[in-house]
């Protein structure tokens, strides 16, 4: 598109967040809107007051989204700018744009050829995520996942102590759990809930994604030490918010 019809095209989806403001907000001016595509990884937009003005990023991956689908993303950014309900019928008109396949497919090869992932190694000072996996693959999977690239985190967390990113085929566990204080069956379900995300694919619903489904929750159950596991993370997570701080 040469610059002429990127001008066009922008003052156009401007013209759409003006109508947006003068519906969430009809009894002040609209204020100067900003309107910029920007390289996002993901399909990822925002919108923000500086200095009196409203900056709007939309992802470069929409730059050729329809006007229509346009429309609804704007509702639902002004909306949430005014920490208002986003009106249902704003978020179908975008959620049936981007969650068409081909957009989904753009999103991950965007964030596969431009995304950076941190690995670091599977073999912890106390435990061996790659020895781990082989154990509970052949117990729980009948060895029929397989393996991604496993590693322990750059740094120690408490908050996320678990992570499956499929676009970069890795499973990445927080170091806090690589400690003799953490019992192995603890680090052993969470590597476990990780590997379900494998064996569970997100499910796609009118452009929302699904992670923990009901097959997904059945069999994260079957896990020999499940209870004893959620109690020990439930009772501990002071102790790895602490670690996680110590220097």
């Amino acid at each position: 598109m040469i610059n002429g019809g990127i001008d066009r095209r922008v003052g156009e989806i401007r013209s759409v967040y003006e109508r947006a403001f003068r519906k969430f907000d009809p009894k002040n001016p609209v204020p100067d809107i900003f309107v910029e595509f920007y390289p996002y990884i993901g399909i990822n937009h925002t919108i923000r007051r500086r200095d009196g003005r409203i900056l709007v990023r939309i992802a470069e991956i929409c730059s050729e989204m329809p006007l229509e689908a346009h429309h609804g993303l704007a509702e639902i950014l002004v909306a949430k700018l005014y920490r208002k309900r986003v009106p249902a019928a704003a978020r179908q008109l975008y959620s049936a744009y981007v969650s068409s396949s081909e957009i989904r497919e753009k999103a991950t090869e965007n964030k596969r050829s431009r995304g950076r992932k941190v690995v670091t190694t599977p073999k912890g000072a106390v435990y061996d995520l790659d020895a781990m996996f082989e154990k509970l693959n052949r117990s729980y999977f009948g060895e029929a996942l397989r393996k991604p690239t496993l590693s322990w985190s750059a740094r120690k967390t408490y908050r996320i102590l678990g992570h499956h990113d499929s676009t970069h085929d890795t499973v990445v566990l927080s170091r806090s759990l690589d400690d003799r204080s953490v019992p192995q069956y603890v680090v052993e379900y969470v590597l476990f809930h990780e590997m379900l995300h494998i064996a569970h694919p997100a499910r796609h619903v009118n452009g929302r994604r699904f992670f923990h489904t009901p097959a997904f929750r059945r069999d994260e159950r079957k896990f020999a030490y499940y209870e004893q596991a959620e109690r020990w993370i439930e009772n501990n997570v002071r102790k790895l918010k602490r670690r996680a701080r110590q220097k």
